[in-house]
């Protein structure tokens, strides 16, 4: 047995799952499961899996092209007709009143979106496409009748929608695109056309029910109007006919005249009288200055200015006569006259002053309770004035309001008639030359396109879901260990290659050696023996201290073949000069004994169990030199059980005469007699079949091994087949290259 080897723990998420490694492959990295997820899978990968599975999606597209060919040219030819309506988004303007004065109010770009979309949904309404569905009997079910009285009531209850309309607005336009559908290309024209002029009637029933509508809503309003009008103008008249004036603002204008001209007779009376009071107090005081001042004062200075001369004379005359003198007595008479007249004068000024003084004063009076009086009746009317002003005004506004709402609700009417131009029929619906579908070159292209993608993605899915092991890469991502070689499937992988050092000397006939499988064929010219060759080396190369004295091949599953490698690596070794013992330790199956046409009566089983020694039970091969083959023998369940304690102890013994040892084991997973053959081998190489063996049940093995302590050489990727080698991995790489200049070698 080799020395002990020093082991390393391999990374994981827990350490209790840690499996130890030799340290001879402890260099090789293992990544973990969360590094293996992270790699990202290259794309010459997914080149390699479109590649494989070409001729397949190329069938399968194929078929759905001509799937979608067969069924384009069975169906019936649809038609389609389109209408053109003109929709003005400019709000028309009016016939009559302030409307016809101004054109319509212009809208933003928004807002002309939104108006258009508006008339969109507005076409596809149930009020435009009833009449039209009515027309046609559209309503049940498209163009076909309902199947019973039920659902014929349901389609004649439910919204009409017509499945073949269709209304489109051509961009950076106001034009209105109504298309119908139909096997019938004139039924497709006159159905638009009927679409487009019932839009049209419609939105002119709108326009005349709404204007009706409002009508119906003023004229309530313009009643109640009314007879409010009425009632205020009866207000007003019988005020008028309570304040017994016909106009109260003309009475009113007279009293303010009237008022301000007696407002002006009494000042002057009052100054005529304040005159005459001064003038009456002056000559009550005896004042002879304020009696010649007054009026009448003029002949009262005449008369003084003649009794003053008559006093003159009289003091002329008495100075000079005496007073029986006829001069002096005439003189006297003259004087006492003057005097007389002067005082009659006199007291008559001042009776005339007094009598004009009284006069005024009375007549100031008499203003003054006019003026009061005037005022007192203009303060009335004019206090009633204020409601009459508010009375008439309501009922001039009142009026005023009747006459404006019944001038806008003929308007109304009249414009609502005139306002309907903004929609109008631009371009008629015609038949149709030909059909727009079935578009049998855009379906082919659909067809094409889509059958395409679904085989792209579904061949890509399916790589995915494969959980087989194929790509040597990819396993070894997985599994965490080498893939050290790939093994093409060759049907000439039955059949034993001859060693090169026979191939000149052996001229004897070879039919002993041709077993009913063909044990043994001739030539290097098989792929597969190339690559058994390949892994020898490998081995070779990396045993560079020459511990690997015994390999143990196994595998996950029964059919992995494990027994044909086994085989050909022990011929491939002995090929080398090396002597090589090939031990079949399948004591429940074994195979080997067939493929080298061998009797199997004596075995392993016999050696283990004492019966005979193992140089008895091995069998020389005269066409291979150095190699020898152990039969299992006949198996039993105590042989099975002695493999543990005694297999070591043989392996010591072979080792002694053999430069490496070959044992087939049964497969790792369900057999206990592996665990005990691995631990006892220098080396374990695990074989799985490419494509067939699941990736978990190997992760499965490999991780028993590495409890174990085994040295796991590494993994095997047997019958690699073409269409599983991505990119002409291994052997598929150079065999179009070589294979054939190898082969005429070596039959030269």
């Amino acid at each position: 047995m080799p020395s002990q080897i020093k082991m390393t723990e391999l990374p994981g998420s827990d350490r209790s799952d840690y499996s130890p490694v030799p340290a001879f492959y402890a260099s090789i990295p293992v990544p973990s499961e969360n590094e293996q997820e992270e790699v990202a899978v290259p794309l010459s990968h997914y080149l390699w899996v479109l590649r494989r599975h070409l001729w397949k999606m190329l069938a399968f597209v194929l078929t759905c092209v001509l799937g979608a060919f067969v069924v384009s040219a069975r169906m019936k030819p649809i038609y389609e007709s389109t209408a053109t309506i003109d929709v003005d988004p400019q709000a028309p303007s009016g016939v009559v009143g302030e409307d016809a004065a101004h054109s319509g109010e212009y809208f933003d770009s928004n807002e002309i979106d939104q108006f258009l979309a508006t008339q969109i949904r507005l076409i596809q309404s149930d009020a435009v496409l009833r009449p039209v569905a009515e027309q046609y009997n559209l309503i049940n079910g498209g163009e076909e009748k309902a199947q019973n009285h039920k659902t014929e009531q349901s389609a004649v209850d439910a919204p009409v929608s017509l499945a073949g309309l269709k209304v489109t607005r051509p961009p950076n336009t106001s034009l209105l695109l109504i298309s119908y559908r139909s096997k019938d290309a004139r039924i497709a024209a006159d159905v638009a056309n009927a679409v487009a002029n019932s839009y049209l009637f419609h939105t002119y029933d709108l326009r005349i029910h709404s204007a009706a509508g409002l009508s119906l809503f003023m004229e309530k309003q313009i009643d109640e109007l009314k007879a409010k009008m009425e009632q205020s103008g009866l207000a007003l008249a019988q005020f008028q006919k309570d304040l017994d004036v016909v106009n109260p603002d003309e009475k009113t204008n007279i009293l303010s005249a009237r008022l301000l001209q007696l407002n002006n007779d009494y000042t002057v009376a009052q100054a005529d009288r304040v005159r005459s009071e001064a003038a009456w107090s002056a000559i009550k005081s005896g004042s002879l200055g304020a009696i010649e001042s007054s009026p009448q004062g003029e002949s009262l200075a005449k008369l003084t200015d003649s009794l003053n001369q008559a006093k003159q004379r009289f003091a002329l005359v008495k100075a000079t006569y005496g007073t029986s003198h006829p001069e002096y007595r005439k003189a006297a008479s003259e004087l006492a006259e003057v005097e007389k007249q002067y005082d009659d004068t006199r007291h008559g000024i001042a009776n005339k002053v007094e009598a004009q003084y009284k006069e005024s004063l009375s007549r100031e009076q008499m203003l003054q309770a006019t003026v009061a009086e005037t005022k007192a009746e203009w303060d009335k009317l004019n206090q009633k004035s204020f409601e009459y002003q508010r009375l008439k005004q309501e009922a001039d506004t009142d009026k005023a309001l009747y006459d404006e709402l019944n001038k806008k609700i003929q308007e109304a009417n009249i414009n609502a008639g005139f306002q309907n131009n903004n929609v109008r029929i631009a371009d008629l619906a015609r038949p149709p030359l030909g059909p727009v579908a079935p578009n049998i070159k855009l379906n082919l292209l659909m067809a094409f396109l889509f059958s395409s993608l679904l085989a792209v993605g579904t061949t890509l899915l399916l790589d995915s879901l494969d959980t087989s092991l194929r790509d040597p890469a990819e396993a070894g991502r997985f599994l965490g260990a080498d893939v050290i070689a790939t093994i093409p499937a060759d049907r000439s992988a039955s059949q034993l290659p001859r060693p090169a050092s026979t191939l000149a000397t052996i001229a004897k006939p070879q039919a002993n050696l041709l077993g009913p499988d063909k044990a043994i064929r001739k030539g290097y010219d098989s792929g597969f023996e190339e690559s058994v060759r390949t892994l020898r080396n490998t081995i070779l190369l990396s045993d560079f201290e020459n511990r690997l004295h015994s390999i143990m091949l196994t595998s996950a599953a029964q059919g992995e073949g494990k027994s044909t490698l086994a085989a050909h690596l022990a011929v491939a070794y002995a090929d080398r000069g090396k002597k090589v013992l090939l031990v079949d330790s399948d004591l429940r199956r074994p195979s080997l004994h067939s493929k080298f046409n061998i009797n199997s009566k004596l075995g392993l089983s016999d050696v283990l169990t004492g019966e005979h020694s193992w140089r008895e039970a091995i069998v020389g091969i005269d066409e291979v030199q150095n190699l020898g083959v152990l039969p299992a023998g006949l198996g039993s369940h105590r042989a099975a059980d002695l493999i543990g304690p005694r297999l070591s102890t043989l392996l010591d013994e072979f080792a002694k005469e053999y430069d490496l040892v070959i044992l087939d084991s049964p497969p790792l997973l369900g057999f206990a007699e592996c665990l005990q053959i691995a631990k006892a081998a220098d080396g374990v190489l695990v074989v799985s079949c490419a494509g067939k063996t699941k990736r978990r049940a190997v992760a499965e093995v490999v991780g028993i091994l590495r409890r174990l302590r085994a040295n796991l050489v590494g993994v095997v990727l047997n019958q690699m087949t073409h269409d599983l080698a991505p990119n002409g991995y291994g052997y598929y790489g150079y065999q179009g290259k070589y294979g054939s200049e190898y082969g005429h070698a070596t039959k030269s």
